[in-house]
């Protein structure tokens, strides 16, 4: 309300200088016609002028076409710049206020805002007045405080779980290799139905060695963190393709290749790709009828990978739930973890998973970001 009180009453002056330099320069005008009529003064007994005089009876000469002109204008010029100024001051008040009042702390939420979205929490908001902005400001930084108290607490957890995972499997490793030791034994026996027993119990043991080396392999990838070089594409879909032939030769099944990449080469991490990418492919093999496809694309910011087949594809369960660690839909020594590990190394090189039911059969596609 001030900056617009004040905005008004400058245009009030504004107006009103405008209204008699205007007034002024009409007067000049006519007064430049006025020295070539007939003036006549009062004059005393002696004969002296009294006065400035007057024109009495004579009619004022016309003024030049151009002079005329200049008279209109002065004469429509108050009213025309009186929105004119309203106008410019208004709009200066809003300037000055957005620049006092909103230029500052609309930057630093911005700014704020740049570096959440980034999880960089490490800043503070600060809070520049008692206004509505202001109350925004604290609000901001209140969001900003519990938020990197959740994220520490988060981090926190984290950590304590996979101190957990590697102590729970180191643990498990000793009585399991006793299991071992006795189930050797009593294959041994000379009873037959204690040796059945003991087989059974082998295989039982044999699937915990892989539970734990799993845990092991899974923590391990946790802390995995991608090593950019430059990886030639030709040599990496060759690669791609020759590991994908081999799988599914061994199961039985048709595989294909698209290649549709362009650049020569790419900053990527081409081991990753491939741990990820094998997988992909031995899910697809397994779940395939018969064929199996990998797709290569190029994207402006890095490598697409989509591997399908024409198996049943993923219920709506697995759709949902597919890439959770250790869901899996078979009863066989499979931890599910094939999915998730994959979709945790896409993130780490900046990328992601995606799974999805085509007309016919799945697919599963990963992006890997380039540098």
């Amino acid at each position: 309300m001030v900056y617009i009180t004040a905005a008004a009453l400058l245009a009030l002056v504004l107006c009103g200088m405008t209204n008699d330099l205007c007034g002024m320069g009409i007067r000049e005008i006519h007064a430049g016609y006025l020295d070539s009529m007939e003036k006549y003064y009062l004059t005393n007994e002696r004969g002296e002028r009294l006065g400035e005089g007057a024109y009495i009876g004579t009619d004022a000469i016309p003024l030049s076409s151009e002079d005329q002109r200049t008279v209109d204008i002065l004469r429509a010029l108050p009213t025309v710049t009186t929105p004119v100024w309203s106008a410019l001051c208004i709009l200066g008040a809003a300037l000055l206020f957005y620049r006092n009042k909103l230029k500052r702390p609309l930057a630093e939420l911005r700014l704020a805002s740049g570096k959440i979205s980034q999880n960089d929490l490490d800043f503070t908001v600060t809070v520049h007045s008692g206004d509505e902005l202001g109350q925004l400001c604290a609000s901001f930084e209140t969001m900003r405080a519990a938020l990197a108290q959740n994220f520490s607490e988060m981090w926190r957890q984290m950590e304590e779980r996979k101190r957990l995972n590697a102590a729970f499997a180191h643990d498990l490793r000793t009585p399991l290799t006793v299991l071992k030791g006795y189930n050797e034994m009593l294959q041994a026996s000379g009873d037959e139905q204690t040796r059945t027993t003991a087989v059974t119990m082998q295989r039982h043991i044999s699937r915990l060695e892989n539970y734990v080396d799993t845990m092991s392999q899974l923590r391990r990838l946790e802390d995995t963190q991608p090593t950019y070089r430059q990886t030639p594409l030709k040599a990496l879909a060759a690669s791609l393709y020759e590991s994908g032939t081999i799988i599914c030769e061994r199961s039985g099944k048709r595989f294909s290749m698209q290649n549709r990449t362009t650049s020569s080469a790419l900053s990527l991490d081409g081991d990753l790709i491939s741990q990820v990418y094998g997988n992909l492919i031995v899910n697809a093999t397994r779940y395939a009828a018969s064929q199996v496809v990998l797709c290569l694309d190029e994207t402006q910011e890095g490598l697409l990978l989509s591997v399908s087949d024409d198996g049943p594809g993923f219920d709506k369960t697995s759709l949902e739930k597919a890439v959770d660690p250790y869901f899996t839909r078979e009863k066989a020594d499979h931890f599910g973890l094939g999915l998730y590990t994959g979709k945790m190394l896409c993130e780490h090189h900046g990328g992601w998973l995606r799974i999805e039911n085509p007309p016919s059969g799945a697919e599963v596609s990963v992006f890997f970001k380039s540098r």
